[in-house]
């Protein structure tokens, strides 16, 4: 049918023939900027214009810190239950179920150990795209047992926090979480061992009102929100108007609340220097 076949010079691939982009090729900069993922990648996914620090979870943390992406999971087969049996639009063991299969995670964080600048370090990493980096009874365990880890082991654990506080769906199972982290944390403070916490875009919640708030060193990336309720809640509470970009973690740092702010891709050297320091 010659009548549809383009004669002209130029494009002559036909329709079925063509390639789509693939998702996920190409990320859109908060400016409007396009760049091409592979340089965002090498670039520790912050925007080379405007220093933006793109979310990301613990496939990439794991491979920017530990030495050539080597390192050894803990409880990698952990998932969550429903003890509470919770009712919602989409019963909790169907939603978990669906995210796991989503996400490729078990749920919301995960735990390793290897070496960091030949450090050895245990370091846990939150993941946000899992119901929203929610805390729940298995993150609190896994942190625990990471804990664990660095007592058994005798080297620095590192937490990289990222979440929208307690999982509603486990409910008091969730909050337990904060006195059961926090307990393992005064442990690890007693036998000595580092602990420093980094605190990413977003840190909310009963996460920030716990484990994430009780590094030995507390280090920021640039630009993150950090806060434990939201500006609306505050400010009926107090009863007064919050001071601009209160949540940030740069005015954190102005007031105390956090140590220092770090960029992302100069993460990883920090860290083995201030460990190496420690040692």
């Amino acid at each position: 049918m010659a009548w549809f076949q383009r004669k002209e010079k130029g494009i002559n691939t036909p329709t079925k023939e063509k390639k789509d982009v693939p998702d996920g090729l190409w990320y859109k900069t908060p400016k409007g900027k396009i760049i091409h993922i592979r340089e965002l990648k090498s670039n520790a996914y912050v925007c080379p214009d405007d220093d933006f620090h793109v979310r990301i979870g613990s496939k990439e943390y794991f491979e920017l810190l530990f030495d050539k992406n080597k390192f050894t999971e803990l409880d990698a087969n952990m998932y969550s239950a429903d003890p509470l049996e919770f009712v919602d639009t989409k019963a909790y063991p169907e939603r978990i179920e669906a995210t796991q299969e989503k996400t490729e995670l078990k749920d919301a964080v995960r735990t390793a150990y290897g070496k960091m600048d030949d450090v050895d370090v245990t370091i846990g990493c939150m993941d946000f795209n899992f119901i929203g980096g929610s805390m729940g009874s298995v993150v609190g365990e896994k942190i625990a047992r990471a804990i664990d880890h660095s007592l058994k082991t005798k080297v620095p654990f590192v937490m990289i926090s990222k979440s929208g506080g307690a999982r509603m769906m486990e409910a008091g199972y969730s909050l337990m979480q904060m006195a059961k982290t926090a307990a393992k944390l005064a442990q690890l403070s007693e036998a000595k061992i580092p602990f420093i916490s980094i605190l990413t875009d977003p840190t909310t919640g009963g996460v920030t009102a716990s484990y994430a708030m009780l590094g030995d060193f507390n280090i920021a990336e640039p630009g993150a929100l950090i806060g434990f309720a939201g500006p609306r809640v505050i400010r009926e509470t107090i009863g007064k108007d919050l001071p601009k970009g209160f949540q940030s973690s740069e005015f954190l740092l102005e007031h105390g609340f956090v140590d220092f702010i770090v960029d992302r891709r100069q993460l990883k050297n920090k860290l083995s220097t201030l460990l190496k320091m420690l040692q």
